[in-house]
């Protein structure tokens, strides 16, 4: 049986494995296993900005993962006290996919920082520090361990049908960072009780819908399921 393939951007981190201890390339298994239960097969894409967009041509879908902050010059602003070191190469191989995927209609789903960065692309901005507008730490509480609340979906829109549902009782969140001026194109689909957006989507193209959350380690293969069956139509129509 032919599988639609899906593309998951990776990390480049020190990792230690073995009798290794060595820069490595690598993306939390969650991910893959959500891609592979829904019915597709995932490809671990590299930060590699000079090659990897041409990995997009063998692409179905592509799935931008969660991790490191946005550097904030992409979007007009210096690093706060508390935004992490930037990582360029992946904000450049991101950025580089992300563009191209879109011009060629590719379906997307962000994930956490993969929203963050759709917004950024766009030409919006983000909160550097969330807790200093929302006034509490809840959707990070913790160094490492993923908060929940929970998140309320306009009704009517792609994410509303995904889900099945406009009020979810609880999404798995991790991100002390979140959106602020809304990136052109885009629109705001769900929200946390604190007014926090938690989803953006942009209604004009195929398949191009993104969550603050972390849908890989909840209990709701809503999302993956809707990339797999976007990415067999995708497939679909590139074979015809």
């Amino acid at each position: 049986m032919d599988l639609p393939v899906i593309g998951i951007t990776a990390y480049s981190a020190r990792a230690s494995w073995g009798a290794w201890d060595t820069d490595a390339v690598l993306l939390p298994r969650p991910y893959v296993d959500a891609v592979a239960r829904a019915g597709a097969a995932p490809v671990v894409l590299p930060p590699l900005a000079q090659v990897v967009v041409a990995a997009l041509p063998r692409l179905d879908a592509l799935i931008l993962s969660g991790g490191p902050d946005v550097e904030p010059v992409r979007y007009g602003e210096t690093p706060g006290e508390h935004t992490q070191p930037p990582n360029q190469d992946r904000d450049e191989s991101e950025f580089r996919l992300l563009t191209q995927a879109v011009t060629d209609g590719l379906p997307v789903l962000g994930i956490c920082r993969g929203m963050q960065l759709l917004n950024v692309l766009r030409g919006g901005t983000l909160h550097q520090h969330l807790p200093d507008v929302v006034g509490s730490s809840v959707h990070a509480p913790e160094v490492g361990v993923y908060a929940r609340h929970p998140v309320s979906v306009r009704s009517g829109t792609r994410l509303a049908d995904v889900l099945g549902r406009t009020e979810v009782p609880e999404v798995p969140t991790y991100h002390p960072q979140g959106i602020d001026r809304i990136g052109s194109g885009l629109v705001p689909v769900a929200w946390a009780p604190d007014g926090t957006v938690e989803a953006l989507e942009d209604p004009d193209l195929p398949f191009c819908l993104a969550v603050q959350w972390h849908p890989e380690v909840g209990d709701d293969p809503a999302l993956f399921r809707a990339l797999a069956t976007a990415a067999r139509t995708s497939a679909a129509v590139a074979g015809a």
